[in-house]
């Protein structure tokens, strides 16, 4: 059987780790980037530079794959419907749409019996003032918010800052006594046939993730119930390929899902240093139709994010054998800017 090639839209480190993977198994793919030096260029079999919403540039790129699959969620609807109805897409547009928007992937979660945290739709300086009991709070937009982007931490209504901007859409999620972070990973090739991380334990510095590590030191019932959400989510949305479920944990133990990522995940990282097939090889696996090999962990794992100037030592740095260094190759070195990251196992 002819293998496909695989289209991936955006070349980040996500897009740049996927290739790779590809690669391995005898994949090609094709990365399109509104960057022309995104980092992704150099894992690809092929690069195409150009911007999402160029007729000529989408036709150019759905000419030279045979499906495609996407490395971040914040894409328009309507250019991925449009791939889609030349070029099968996954995960399914419709999936990225929900979850693009906070308000309908949480309401997604509540009307499937997953705890979130109390939250409100906030459309006006009004709006936010009826509902200050729900702070101490966080206020976000509804879309593209990411690394803590688009973020705002609300203890009291002295806190309630006249300049936002109230032309975008935002929620109140009501704080809780935050215990520990947590992530699970899980792969759905069709119905009821999963490949499933153990829950990764992640922390977070300045709201960007620092460091992910298994085993996560949780409960038994924590870690029961965050897999079986997770399996849910993925069942629900009839969902193909890698995604991820980010849990909060509070300090009675109460779990709450706090947001779903329809791609691969940045804590997911340390799979590939960590497990025999990692969540980029499972992800080309499931939405390229591919063999589900049965995915064994080998060593506990932990990942750090090498954020802004942290990456500049580890670039004349040796290793020892059970440290594992990646280097975006990205060009410039920028505050907050995820420029690598570095895995070490336990043998």
């Amino acid at each position: 059987m002819n293998k496909p090639t695989l289209g991936i839209i955006g070349g980040g480190q996500l897009g740049s780790l996927l290739a790779d993977a590809a690669k391995k198994i005898d994949i090609k793919t094709v990365i399109l980037s509104d960057d022309p030096d995104a980092p992704g260029k150099h894992f690809s079999s092929k690069f195409i530079y150009g911007e999402y919403d160029d007729e000529e540039i989408i036709n150019n790129f759905i000419n030279e794959v045979d499906l495609v699959t996407y490395e971040f969620e914040n894409i328009p609807f309507s250019i991925l419907k449009k791939i889609n109805d030349k070029k099968k897409v996954l995960p399914k547009p419709e999936i990225n749409k929900l979850i693009q928007h906070r308000e309908t992937e949480k309401n997604f979660l509540n009307e499937n019996n997953i705890a979130t945290t109390k939250y409100v739709t906030i459309r006006d300086e009004k709006d936010l003032y009826e509902n200050i009991d729900l702070l101490p709070g966080l206020l976000k937009t509804t879309t593209l918010g990411y690394d803590g982007k688009g973020q705002y931490k609300l203890n009291s209504v002295d806190d309630i800052n006249k300049d936002l901007d109230f032309t975008k859409e935002y929620i109140l999620e009501k704080k809780i006594n935050l215990k520990k972070e947590i992530s699970v990973v899980i792969t759905r090739y069709n119905q009821k046939n999963y490949e499933i991380y153990e829950p990764i334990e992640n922390v977070h510095e300045e709201q960007i993730l620092k460091y992910s590590t298994i085993p996560s030191n949780i409960s038994e019932n924590i870690r029961v119930k965050s897999i079986e959400w997770a399996k849910q989510v993925a069942e629900k949305l009839d969902y193909i390929g890698t995604l991820c479920v980010e849990f909060f944990i509070d300090e009675d133990d109460n779990l709450y899902a706090n947001e779903i990522a329809p791609r691969v995940h940045n804590s997911g990282h340390l799979t590939i240093n960590s497990h025999n097939i990692s969540q980029f090889e499972n992800h080309v696996r499931a939405v390229c139709g591919l063999e589900k090999i049965e995915t064994k962990k080998l060593y506990n794992a932990k990942m750090i994010n090498l954020i802004g100037n942290d990456i500049t030592p580890y670039r004349n740095k040796t290793f020892n054998d059970n440290e594992f260094f990646y280097d975006y190759l990205k060009i410039e070195i920028k505050n907050k800017r995820k420029m690598g990251h570095i895995t070490i196992i336990e043998k």
